[in-house]
C-alpha cells in the first residue's frame, strides 16, 4: 500500500511535528497572564443547576473532595443519559482520541503519519464489527447505549473547541477546521475491541517463537519458552500449592440458592484431546524465509497506540478474594489491581451509578471504574455483590500462513476468492489514502498492512520447497466476530448473586478474564469466561500453514466447561494470570503468567492467617504493596558463594545481607536490576531484537533453570567469559561500572526510584517532541520501588531501560461487611483537563500506596459530597 509503518511501542506516544509557531504559541500563553483564563475555560461545571435537554427528570451529580462523581437519577435512562454527560464534562478528549484509534482515522487529526496506524486498524475493522455487535443487543442495553451517546451530545452541544479541551487549542494550531462530529453508540462499544487487542494474550508469543526458530533449533525454543510449572506453581481453581497447610473448611453465611462447592476446574482429558493437544509446537515451526515478515508484523503490532498497555509478561493483574471465615469481620474481602500501561489521564474513571430507588425502571446502584466512553461500571461493586478482574489471557489469536495468487488463495488444493472491501483513510493536511483490505474465510491478510511483508513471497517458497506464488500471514482472532461483551457490563453491574454473576459472565466472550466474586451472603468465587477456540491442530503457539482444513478452529469451549469454583476450602482465591486450572483441563492456552505473583500473594495470605490469624481491610491494602523480588532471592545465595574480587566483589558486598525487596529506597535492589539488566544482555543479547528479553516472568524461569546448569552453552558473555560463575561475575562488575555512572561512586546514596521513575505521559501530545506541551499535558517524574513479577507489580522492560513501563493502574480494597469501608485509588485523577486539581491530585497518594475512602449509600455519598451538580430537564 505504501502507507509509512507505525512508530513503535518504544515511543509509545503519537509522534507528529508541530512546529516552532507552537512552542512559541505555547510560551506565550503559558506565560501571558491571560493563559489561566484558556486552560480553565474547559473545566466542567460541577455545582449549581444545569438544564440539559434530554432528561426526563432532575440528576444530581455529587463530587468528593477529590472530583470523583456519584449519579442520583430516577431512571435508567437518566442514569446513563448523565453518565455521558459526566464523563464528557470530564473526560471528552480522550473519548475523542479513544474513537479516532479504534475508529482507524488518527490520520484525520493528526496527519499522514498515522496513516500506517489506521490502515491496520482498519484492516481488523473494530469499527465495523462493532456496528454488528450495537445491532445484535437486546433493547434494554441498546437503550442504554443510545441514551448514554444522547448524554455526551447533549454536553458536546453546550461547548466546542478550547471549551471542551484545552487539547483542541492546541490541535488547532495543526489541524484548525477540525471539530468534533456527535457521540454514537459504535464509538463506546468499538472502544470493546481496542480492551481485547491491549489483552489478546500470547500472539507476540507466538511470533517470537517463530522468528526465534529461523535461527535457533525447536529444543532451544522450547528451552527459551518453558512450560508453566505444574505441581510447583499454583493454579486459581487448584487452591493453595500442595506444600502449604489447607486452611480452615470453610461454610458459607448462606448459600444464596448455590451449590455448597462447586467447580468446574477440570473438563478432563477429552476436552483437553478436543482443543488440539495432540500436535506439538516443534513440527509446526515454520521455515527460515517467514522471518522477515514476522519480523515486519511484529513492528507493525508494536506500532499501534497502547490503549491499555504495551504487550509482555507485566501486562496482567492481581486479584484475591477471602472468605469471611478468615477475616475479621466475618464478610469477605476482595483486592484488585489491574496491571496496565501507565498513561495521563489514567485509563480508569471512577464513579457511582445510583438509583433513587431501585425498582424495575431504575435497576442499578453501582459503583466502581468506568472506561471513559463506555456506560456503566466495569470493576466494583453494588449493593450486594463485588467482583474484580485480571486477565485470563487464554489463546485467541492465531496466524495462519497463505498462499495466495491474484484474487484467491489456496485450500485443501482449490483456490479459493478471497473478501475484499475498500477503507477511504482521511487524512489532514493530505489527500485521502485508500486501501484495500483482504480476508481469508479465518481473517484479513494482515501482511497488507506493509510493503516489506512482500519479501516473504521471495523467501518463503525456496525455504519449504513449494511452488511459486505469494505468500501473506493472515490473522484469525476472536474479537473479529461480533459478540455479546457490550451487554455484559450491564448484566454484572445488576447481578444479585453467585447464579446471577455467572449469567453475566457467560456473555462476557471477548476479552477473556479471571473474574473473582464475593457477596453479602459471604459466597466467594472464581469464574473464567470468554470465547476461547477449539483448535483442529497444533496449539496455538506458532503459525500454521493455512492451505489445508486440517489447521484451524472448530468451535469454542463450553461455558461450563471452562474454570470455576465457589466456596473453596482453602478460603481465599488468588488470580494473577497464572493458570485457571491444571494441564487435564481444556487447553486454554500454552502462555500462561509463570506465577511468581500468585506465590508471593498467597505467601502473604498464608503468613497472616497462620495461627488461626484474621485478615483486615488494612491487611490486604499493605499486601498490595509488597515488594519481594523472587528473582533476586534467587540469585543471591549463589552470588554470596562465589569467588570474586573488584567490583564483583564490591557488588557482592553490597547485596550481601539483603533482604531482597525491592525497596524506593534501597541500594541493592537498584544495583541489582542494573545486574540482572547486563547478564540478560550478556546472555541473549544476539538473539533477533524483537525476541529479546524484557525481564519479567518467563525469564525469571529460564535463567533459574540455567543456574543449575552452570556449563550450559547459553553462559557465554562479549566478553569471552564462559560457565555460570564466571559469567555471573563479569554481570556483577560491568553492573558496579553502569551503577556509579548512573547513581555516582557512593553505593550508599544509590536508591532503585531514582532509576526507577514514571513519567505520566499524555497519549495523544505527551510525546510531541516539544518540550513546552510536554510540560502542559505530562506529569511526573515519580520514584517509584516494586518491579517486574513482584506483587507491587511496576514494571520495566529491559530492553530499553529501568523506568517504568506497567503499573498498578488502581487499587482496591472492597469490604462486604461495610461499603462504605471500602477504599480505592487511581492512577492520576477524576479529571482528564491540564492543570484541573483532580487532574493529578490522586497520583502522589498512588505512589505513596495510600487508598482514599469509597463511600457508597447516599448517605455516605451524601456526607462526603464537596460539590453538588443538578442536572434538570429542559421545561
Amino acid at each position: 500500500m505504501g502507507t509509512d509503518a507505525p512508530r513503535t511501542s518504544r515511543h509509545r506516544g503519537l509522534s507528529f511535528l508541530i512546529g516552532l509557531l507552537v512552542t512559541l504559541l505555547v510560551l506565550a500563553v503559558v506565560a501571558a497572564g491571560v493563559g489561566w483564563w484558556t486552560v480553565q475555560r474547559s473545566f466542567p461545571t460541577t455545582s449549581g443547576r444545569v438544564d440539559v435537554p434530554g432528561l426526563t427528570a432532575s440528576v444530581t451529580v455529587y463530587r468528593d473532595d477529590a472530583g470523583i462523581p456519584q449519579l442520583v437519577a430516577e431512571t435508567d435512562h437518566d442514569l446513563f443519559f448523565a453518565q455521558g454527560y459526566v464523563h464528557a464534562q470530564d473526560r471528552f478528549w480522550e473519548m475523542d482520541f479513544r474513537r479516532h484509534v479504534t475508529g482507524g482515522r488518527l490520520a484525520e487529526l493528526f496527519g499522514e503519519s498515522q496513516v500506517g496506524t489506521d490502515a491496520f486498524i482498519r484492516t481488523l475493522d473494530w469499527r465495523g464489527i462493532a456496528e454488528r455487535e450495537y445491532e445484535l443487543l437486546d433493547p434494554a442495553s441498546k437503550a442504554y447505549y443510545d441514551a448514554y451517546a444522547d448524554g455526551v451530545n447533549a454536553y458536546l452541544a453546550e461547548r466546542g473547541g478550547a471549551d471542551l479541551s484545552l487539547e483542541y487549542a492546541v490541535l488547532a494550531l495543526q489541524n484548525p477546521g477540525y471539530e468534533p462530529e456527535p457521540w454514537s453508540p459504535i464509538d463506546s462499544i468499538a472502544w470493546l475491541k481496542a480492551m481485547a487487542w491491549d489483552l489478546r494474550s500470547n500472539l507476540g508469543d507466538e511470533i517470537d517463537r517463530a522468528l526465534l526458530a529461523t535461527t535457533l533449533s525447536p529444543e532451544e525454543v522450547d528451552f527459551l519458552h518453558p512450560e508453566y510449572a505444574w505441581g510447583e506453581m499454583p493454579t486459581i481453581t487448584g487452591g493453595p500449592l500442595a506444600a502449604a497447610p489447607a486452611a480452615t473448611s470453610i461454610t458459607p453465611l448462606e448459600t444464596a440458592g448455590a451449590a455448597e462447592a462447586e467447580s468446574a476446574a477440570s473438563a478432563g482429558e477429552a476436552g483437553r484431546e478436543a482443543a488440539g493437544e495432540a500436535a506439538g509446537a516443534a513440527t509446526d515451526v515454520p521455515p527460515p524465509g517467514v522471518a522477515d515478515a514476522l519480523t515486519s508484523l511484529s513492528a507493525a503490532i508494536d506500532g499501534l497506540p497502547e490503549l491499555l498497555g504495551p504487550e509482555g509478561g507485566d501486562l496482567g493483574s492481581n486479584s484475591w478474594v477471602i472468605s469471611g471465615a478468615l477475616t475479621e469481620s466475618g464478610q469477605p474481602l476482595l483486592a484488585n489491581d489491574p496491571h496496565l500501561g501507565p498513561a495521563m489521564p489514567s485509563i480508569w474513571t471512577q464513579m457511582g451509578l445510583h438509583c433513587a430507588e431501585v425498582r424495575d425502571d431504575c435497576a442499578f446502584d453501582v459503583s466502581g471504574y468506568t472506561f471513559s466512553g463506555l456506560p456503566g461500571v466495569i470493576i466494583g461493586h453494588n449493593d450486594r455483590i463485588a467482583w474484580g478482574f485480571t486477565n485470563l489471557g487464554p489463546d485467541v489469536a492465531d496466524l495462519f500462513l497463505e498462499r495466495v495468487d491474484g484474487d484467491t488463495y489456496e485450500l485443501d488444493g482449490e483456490q479459493v476468492p478471497l473478501t475484499t472491501r475498500e477503507e477511504t483513510i482521511e487524512v489532514a493536511g493530505g489527500e485521502p489514502v485508500t486501501i484495500t483490505v483482504r480476508s481469508t474465510a479465518r481473517g484479513p491478510i494482515v501482511t497488507d498492512i506493509r510493503d516489506d511483508f512482500g519479501d516473504v513471497a521471495a523467501d518463503y517458497p525456496a525455504a519449504s520447497g513449494s511452488p511459486d506464488g505469494d505468500y501473506e500471514v493472515s490473522l484469525q482472532w476472536t474479537a473479529l466476530t461480533a459478540g455479546t461483551t457490550p451487554q455484559a457490563v450491564f448484566a454484572m453491574n445488576r447481578a444479585r448473586d453467585w447464579n446471577g454473576f455467572r449469567a453475566a459472565a457467560d456473555l462476557f466472550d471477548v476479552p477473556s478474564q479471571n473474574l473473582i466474586y464475593a457477596d453479602d451472603s459471604g459466597n466467594i468465587g472464581y469464574q473464567a469466561p470468554g470465547d476461547i477456540p477449539v483448535r483442529l491442530s497444533g496449539d496455538g503457539t506458532v503459525p500454521l500453514p493455512g492451505w489445508t482444513s486440517a489447521n484451524g478452529w472448530s468451535g469454542s469451549i463450553d461455558f461450563e466447561d471452562l474454570p470455576s469454583v465457589l466456596n473453596p476450602t482453602a478460603g481465599y482465591i488468588v488470580t494473577a494470570n497464572n493458570p485457571a486450572a491444571g494441564p487435564d483441563g481444556p487447553l486454554l492456552t500454552e502462555d500462561w503468567d509463570y506465577g511468581y505473583r500468585a506465590v508471593g500473594i498467597d505467601r502473604l495470605i498464608r503468613e497472616r492467617i497462620a495461627d488461626g490469624g484474621k485478615l483486615t481491610a488494612d491487611d490486604l491494602a499493605e499486601m498490595q504493596l509488597d515488594t519481594a523480588d523472587a528473582n533476586a532471592t534467587t540469585f543471591l545465595p549463589l552470588i554470596a558463594e562465589l569467588d570474586l574480587d573488584g567490583d564483583a566483589a564490591r557488588g557482592a558486598a553490597l547485596l550481601d545481607g539483603w533482604n531482597g525487596r525491592a525497596d524506593v529506597d534501597s541500594a541493592e535492589a537498584a544495583y541489582f536490576a542494573v545486574f540482572w539488566r547486563t547478564l540478560l544482555d550478556d546472555l541473549f543479547g544476539s538473539l533477533p531484537e524483537p525476541t529479546r528479553p524484557q525481564g519479567g516472568d518467563r525469564w525469571y524461569k529460564v535463567v533459574g533453570t540455567l543456574l543449575g546448569e552452570p556449563d550450559s552453552k547459553w553462559w557465554s558473555n562479549g566478553s569471552g567469559a564462559t560457565g555460570r560463575d564466571a559469567v555471573i561475575a563479569g554481570a556483577l562488575a560491568a553492573a558496579w561500572t553502569e551503577a556509579s555512572e548512573l547513581m555516582g561512586d557512593n553505593p550508599d546514596a544509590w536508591r532503585w526510584g531514582e532509576l526507577h521513575t514514571l513519567t505520566l505521559t499524555n497519549a495523544s501530545f505527551g510525546e510531541s517532541g516539544i518540550g513546552p506541551i510536554e510540560w502542559i499535558f505530562n506529569r511526573g517524574p515519580y520514584e517509584l520501588g516494586g518491579g517486574s513479577s513482584i506483587v507491587n507489580a511496576i514494571g520495566w522492560d529491559a530492553t530499553l531501560g529501568y523506568g517504568v513501563d506497567w503499573v498498578p493502574s488502581m487499587r482496591m480494597i472492597i469490604d462486604l461487611d461495610d461499603l462504605d469501608e471500602s477504599r480505592w485509588i487511581n492512577l492520576t485523577g477524576a479529571s482528564g483537563h491540564a492543570f484541573n486539581p483532580h487532574y493529578d491530585d490522586q497520583a502522589p497518594l498512588w505512589q505513596r500506596g495510600e487508598l482514599r475512602p469509597w463511600p457508597f449509600t447516599i448517605n455516605a455519598v451524601q456526607d462526603a459530597a464537596s460539590d453538588t451538580l443538578q442536572l434538570r430537564p429542559v421545561g
